[in-house]
């Protein structure tokens, strides 16, 4: 009997090409989220899920899905809307993507430390709202990072494309993480391990890139904002809840911090309303690995993966 395979979101078309003829195959034609409801009716009975971060695959996904459940890959390297463990008690394989989309969140990133130290959505704004402004040596002055210190929490696969970046703009590099990095990776980086403490306290820019866990929730609150340079910017790219965003927002207003640049948002895709009017911080929706070829190599993986365990093989990334 072939196969049942559901995809709960549109893919790239070669991610699509790949399941040509490899059962029986359903996916969405909503651009958007399914509801609880739809997303259970649409998994019933299935194999194979390709799932997207948005999908909530928990008991209550695999009770809808059935026990023929075989695999649930996830077009993303988070998967903090997944019950791994769930999964594993099961015995359904879980995949993830990592890899495919380090260098472009690196860019994303390391383009918010630009955007925000520099000024220049603000004064993108200003020259579309057709504010009068001319040149003088006083307008719009921002921060240069030549010299400047970055802080990467999480030195992984994204933490340290970042960090290689900052490299070439002179800056240096300090990093904290639940564990020290090999040393061969500190060379190339130039990069010191500190305490979080130290990093808050020492850190021109901080940038988040440790993933989404219950003990991450909220890593970056009111007092870790005030533990931190009132000259220094934080930079999420990782996932939204790593920040308080109402405790950010009056760091913001009250200039506890320089700036922000968030790429990711604690109620995806609401952004949080005291945010929005402020100058010093960057906005742009989820933007990471938002290129034609990251995100066709994502879908592409994600497909891959879930053949593999339908077919009996081994994935190649998986995560249980």
């Amino acid at each position: 009997m072939a196969p049942r395979i559901v995809v709960t979101r549109r893919l790239p078309q070669p991610a699509l090409d790949l399941l040509a003829g490899a059962g029986d195959v359903w996916v969405s034609q909503h651009d958007r989220p399914l509801d609880r409801d739809e997303l259970a009716s649409a998994i019933a009975g299935a194999d194979a899920v390709v799932t997207l971060l948005h999908d909530r695959v928990d008991h209550g996904f695999l009770d809808a899905a059935g026990p023929q459940l075989k695999v649930v890959a996830n077009v993303a390297v988070g998967y903090d809307n997944v019950d791994v463990p769930a999964l594993t008690a099961r015995g359904v394989r879980f995949t993830n993507t990592p890899g495919v989309l380090t260098d472009a969140t690196a860019d994303i990133a390391f383009s918010l430390v630009l955007m925000v130290t520099r000024r220049l959505a603000e004064g993108e704004r200003l020259l579309r709202s057709r504010t009068p402004w001319s040149f003088n040596l006083f307008f719009m002055l921002g921060t240069g990072i030549q010299g400047k210190t970055l802080g990467i929490v999480g030195l992984g696969q994204i933490g340290a494309a970042t960090a290689r970046r900052a490299r070439a703009f002179g800056m240096a590099v300090v990093y904290s993480g639940r564990r020290r990095a090999d040393e061969a990776l500190e060379r190339e980086l130039g990069a010191r391990y500190v305490t979080f403490d130290e990093l808050l306290a020492t850190a021109d820019v901080v940038s988040l890139h440790c993933p989404l866990s219950a003990e991450t929730r909220h890593l970056i609150d009111a007092d870790r904002l005030r533990q931190m340079k009132p000259s220094a910017f934080l930079i999420n790219t990782t996932r939204g809840p790593v920040v308080d965003e109402a405790a950010l927002a009056e760091a913001l207003r009250t200039g506890v911090i320089a700036g922000a640049g968030l790429d990711v948002f604690e109620r995806e895709p609401m952004v949080h309303e005291a945010l929005l009017p402020l100058d010093n911080v960057v906005l742009v929706p989820h933007l990471g690995s938002a290129t034609v070829e990251t995100r066709t190599a994502m879908g592409v993986l994600a497909v891959r993966n879930a053949l593999a365990v339908v077919r009996g093989d081994a994935p190649p990334t998986p995560v249980n």
